[in-house]
């Protein structure tokens, strides 16, 4: 199978995709990661990203549309993949649609985990993290720490990210609305679109995204 994952962060994509790519036998290609890989491995795609990053400017569409190209196009990938954190915009998805005309290849599902506004902003701003090398993570309801502010693995301190603060997510779920929430529409025009909710344990909802995954593709 050949899906894109969507949701607001705070959603559990990576954790979802990890859990997908695995019982769908699919790789997990997460933006992210191709970043890491292509920069740390000195691709001239990595180059010229990092270029972008180091002078503080986003890197441009193409760029990355290229690195997602290079890596689907790996032996691991010719029986599908699972794509998280692209395409993150309208048109990085009709560069993607193009990409797999090319090739001869179409998506089969765009999976959309759905959560609250308010249960993102709960979910985030509530992690805390150690200080230490370990950076243990907690959450103030969900997984609190024995004593309140300090690691219960190795004793160190839990503090707050600067990233993880109401008003900073607020504003991440604001570009999340502007900027990617739109090629939801534009994938249920294709009807692709297979929405069900991201609340619950994660095994819960991994296995809620098996059940509509296979009920879809064999609707097709």
């Amino acid at each position: 199978m050949r899906i894109v994952l969507v949701g607001p962060p705070g959603a559990g994509k990576g954790t979802q995709a990890a859990f997908l790519a695995k019982n769908l036998s699919i790789p997990h290609i997460s933006t992210g990661d191709l970043f890491r890989a292509n920069i740390s491995q000195q691709t001239e795609l990595g180059k010229l990203a990092k270029s972008y990053m180091d002078a503080g400017n986003l890197v441009p569409d193409e760029v990355t549309i290229a690195m997602a190209k290079d890596r689907m196009e790996q032996p691991d990938a010719e029986n599908g993949f699972l794509l998280d954190g692209f395409p993150r915009n309208v048109s990085q998805a009709e560069a993607l649609d193009e990409l797999l005309e090319t090739e001869s290849m179409q998506l089969d599902a765009v999976l959309d985990l759905e959560v609250p506004e308010d249960e993102v902003v709960k979910r985030i701003a509530g992690r805390r993290i150690c200080r230490n090398e370990s950076a243990h993570v907690f959450h103030v309801t969900y997984k609190p720490a024995a004593k309140e502010g300090v690691c219960d693995v190795c004793g160190g301190e839990l503090y707050q990210r600067d990233d993880d603060s109401e008003e900073t997510v607020r504003t991440r779920l604001e570009v999340y609305h502007t900027q990617t929430e739109p090629i939801i529409d534009y994938y249920k025009a294709q009807g692709l679109v297979v929405t069900i909710s991201a609340l619950g344990k994660v095994e819960d909802v991994t296995t809620r995204a098996m059940e509509a995954l296979k009920r879809d593709e064999g609707d097709k």
